[in-house]
């Protein structure tokens, strides 16, 4: 189920001093660059699914634009340790990347990078 409650944040009424993460299909807000983390030692990753669909992600810590779609899941993680759930843009749908969280290390997002802009 997607969460209704997050601020609808397109690049219109943002503060012109940030730089920003945007959904690239409907410009709303996402993310900032300060959000970015490193996990297993890198903020990028490169990963094929089982259906052989390669992802480049970026990890974030915060993404205040994403919603979440479909059941909690530990099959084909790409992260050892860690369920995903798909994560998707709240104001257009598009699949932006997945929710990665661990009972013992905490959750982050890793985002598909060709589906974001920054500006």
């Amino acid at each position: 189920m997607l969460n209704s409650f997050v601020e609808d944040e397109t690049e219109d009424n943002l503060s012109d001093q940030e730089e920003y993460i945007f959904c690239r299909q409907c410009h709303n807000m996402i993310t900032t660059p300060a959000e970015r983390i490193e996990v297993r030692g890198s903020h990028r990753h490169t990963f094929a699914n089982p259906h052989g669909i390669v992802f480049e992600i970026g990890c974030f810590r915060t993404v205040k634009g994403c919603g979440h779609a479909g059941p909690v899941s530990t099959d084909f993680s790409w992260f050892s340790g860690f369920s995903w759930r798909i994560a998707v843009c709240i104001k257009c749908l598009t699949h932006l990347g997945w929710l990665f969280a661990s009972p013992d290390q905490g959750h982050f997002h890793g985002l598909i990078l060709d589906r974001l802009i920054t500006q």
